[in-house]
């Protein structure tokens, strides 16, 4: 199936390195985000996985779950982790699902739905497209989509920039210029009028267009 911003996230049921999980009942009435591997023992996701165990308390920091996928089988990432645990000095300390059956990758249109077959003797090639970053907030709704080539590892930085944008906006009505970092001035969103906004920030803004104000934001 094909996913946009704004759908909500299929929810599903997985076996994990965690055990057994729903992944709305795993987010909760936090943030989540669910990002794939095309297999297991691949020298891009190895750094990848360890990197995002070293942020793992920059997303609890931000009440937001993280849990990975990829379509080998659960025994294979605990396997794995002792490599990422050699090569990165961290090894994953959040759940891996194992989607042996495709189903997940299908479900959230990384592989199409009539992909035959299971992981059993699929390459990395054949799995290129299993290589996504979905954020998905408190209402279940995806808030992020981002598919990497496999030869690109993620900037796990920048999808914390993300994750900070979307929960301004989300808590304060306020959306992010280019290239904005915490502690930099935000954007009143344009749903909020001039009278609203007096309420919202009584400080006052920078108005450089009717349509673009400004306001200064804390780190």
């Amino acid at each position: 199936m094909s996913l946009s911003i704004n759908d909500v996230a299929p929810d599903f049921e997985a076996e994990t390195t965690e055990g057994p999980i729903s992944l709305h009942d795993y987010i909760g009435d936090g943030w989540g985000i669910l990002f794939s591997h095309p297999k297991d023992f691949t020298p891009v996701c190895t750094t990848e996985l360890g990197t995002m165990a070293k942020l793992k308390p920059e997303f609890d920091r931000r009440n937001c779950k993280i849990i990975g996928l990829s379509v080998d089988p659960v025994h294979n990432h605990k396997e794995w982790s002792k490599d990422i645990a050699d090569v990165t000095g961290t090894a994953p300390n959040y759940p891996m699902i194992g989607d042996t059956d495709l189903a997940v990758a299908k479900l959230y249109g990384m592989l199409p739905a009539d992909e035959p077959g299971t992981s059993e003797g699929r390459t990395a090639m054949t799995n290129a497209t299993v290589r996504s970053v979905f954020v998905v907030g408190p209402d279940k709704r995806i808030k992020l989509i981002l598919t990497y080539p496999m030869s690109t590892g993620r900037n796990f930085d920048e999808i914390l920039r993300v994750l900070d944008s979307l929960q301004m906006t989300a808590e304060k009505k306020l959306a992010t210029p280019a290239d904005w970092r915490p502690g930099e001035d935000a954007i009143i969103v344009p749903a909020v009028s001039d009278e609203d906004a007096k309420g919202l920030f009584p400080d006052g803004w920078k108005t450089l267009k009717p349509y673009l104000r400004l306001v200064p934001t804390s780190k």
